[in-house]
C-alpha cells in the first residue's frame, strides 16, 4: 500500500475510529487532515500522531462552516466521514422521537453536508468513505434508533456511487468497537457490556478502532472498490443464527 502524497481529509478524526484511521493513513505515507468540532480534542489528537498530519476545527452540522472549511483547505484526494452519536438506544415502544431527531441532526445531516460541500474540491476519481454501523442491517433489540440513522446513510451509498462516478463511494459498518462512543456509561456497566458482546461474537473480542481503520484504508487504496458496504463486526451479524 502506497498513499504517498495523497491528501486525505477525515472529519471526526480527533478520536476513536477517525483518529485510528489518521494514524494508519499517515503510516502509509498520506498527507492527512483531521477535523473535529473541539479545538482541544484536535490538538490532543495531533500530539499522538506522527507524519504529515494537520488539524482543522469545523462543525459540519453547519452547512456554511462546511463550505468555508473545504474552501480553506483546497483540493484533496479522499474524504472519510466518521461522525458519531451515542444517542438513539431504547425499545421502540418508549423511544423518544425528539431524541431521534437529535441523532439525525448529529449524524445523518452532517454526513450529507460534508459530502455535498466537498464535491468541488475532492479529486474526481478519489474516494468518499462513510462510517455507518451494523445496526443498519442487523437486528439488535433496543437499537431501532441507531438502525434508522445508519440505514438512511447506507441506503444512499449505491446511488451516490452511481451519480458521482468516477468518485468511489463506500461505507464501513462497524460492530461493537472499543472507542469513546461508550464513554457515557459507568465503568462497570461498560466492562460488563463488552464482556457480554465478546462472549456472543464469533471473534470472541470487542473490536478495536484500528480494525476499522484498516478497512477504511483498504477502500481508499483499492480503486476497484465502489458502492460497497463492508461489515467490520467480528461476525456479530451471524450470531443470531446460532
Amino acid at each position: 500500500m502506497n498513499l504517498t502524497n495523497q491528501r486525505v481529509v477525515i472529519i471526526g478524526g480527533s478520536s476513536g475510529i477517525g483518529l485510528a484511521t489518521a494514524r494508519v493513513l499517515a503510516e502509509a505515507g498520506a498527507n492527512v487532515v483531521i477535523a473535529g468540532r473541539s479545538p482541544e480534542k484536535v490538538q490532543q489528537a495531533l500530539a499522538t500522531l506522527e507524519g504529515a498530519v494537520t488539524g482543522e476545527v469545523v462543525d459540519v452540522t453547519s452547512r456554511e462552516e462546511a463550505q468555508t472549511f473545504f474552501r480553506r483547505i483546497g483540493p484533496f484526494d479522499h474524504l472519510v466521514l466518521t461522525l458519531a452519536s451515542n444517542k438513539g438506544a431504547g425499545e421502540f415502544r418508549t423511544l423518544d422521537f425528539d431524541m431521534l431527531h437529535q441523532v439525525f441532526e448529529a449524524k445523518f445531516w452532517p454526513h450529507l453536508n460534508a459530502a455535498q460541500t466537498s464535491l468541488d474540491f475532492i479529486r474526481k476519481d478519489g474516494s468518499l468513505t462513510i462510517v455507518s454501523a451494523v445496526t443498519a442491517h442487523v437486528a439488535f433489540a433496543g437499537a431501532s434508533g441507531f438502525a434508522a440513522v445508519n440505514g438512511a446513510l447506507e441506503a444512499m451509498i449505491p446511488t451516490l456511487a452511481l451519480e458521482l462516478q468516477p468518485l468511489r463511494v463506500n461505507a464501513v459498518a462497524p460492530g461493537g468497537i472499543d472507542t469513546p462512543f461508550w464513554g457515557d456509561l459507568p465503568d462497570d456497566m461498560r466492562e460488563a457490556l463488552f464482556a457480554q458482546s465478546a462472549a456472543v461474537t464469533p471473534a470472541k473480542r470487542m473490536g478495536r478502532a484500528e480494525d476499522v481503520a484498516r478497512v477504511i484504508t483498504m477502500l481508499i487504496d483499492n480503486d476497484f472498490m465502489t458502492s460497497t458496504i463492508i461489515d467490520c463486526d467480528g461476525g456479530a451479524r451471524i450470531r443470531s443464527s446460532w
